[in-house]
């Protein structure tokens, strides 16, 4: 009786830990071979907007899709995630009062041989904790709360 409770313990233990893993995926840019992820224990998810409130916008999706609005006003579809180690650990540097990570992205609509071909782009990546505030690219943010 005690050797399959153990068993049914283990599998408990491995369906647990697999609900509950993050999802990271392999990326390769031409620096070279990243691993992101779509979750750094803060709400990234959202629109952020440029000052004023106003467009161009980047809007971040939960499932790792979303838009990048570029400085004409012409939107992009995009799959995107943040730079993390090869366990999910997400990757940053933390300064006095902010966190700078990587958000890497690309092109999610691949009409064409040269659009399939496109690398992922990083884009600057920040947390201000006083101001509760994110910026990407330092020109478009969003509040939060956390």
């Amino acid at each position: 009786m005690t050797r399959y409770k153990n068993i049914f313990i283990a599998i408990v233990m491995l369906l647990t830990i697999n609900i509950f893993a993050q999802k990271i995926e392999k990326i390769t840019s031409k620096d070279g071979t990243h691993y992101i992820t779509k979750n750094i224990d803060y709400p990234i998810t959202g629109t952020y907007l440029s000052k004023g409130g106003s467009e161009p916008i980047v809007q971040l999706n939960p499932d790792g899709t979303g838009i990048f609005q570029l400085d004409d006003l012409s939107k992009t579809t995009m799959v995107w995630g943040m730079e993390c180690f090869e366990d999910g650990t997400p990757k940053y540097q933390k300064g006095f009062n902010y966190a700078v990570y990587s958000l890497w992205y690309k092109n999610k609509e691949a009409n064409s041989e040269i659009e399939a071909k496109e690398e992922w782009t990083y884009a600057h990546f920040s947390i201000h904790f006083e101001k509760n505030k994110m910026f990407i690219l330092g020109e478009r943010s969003k509040d939060y709360i956390k």
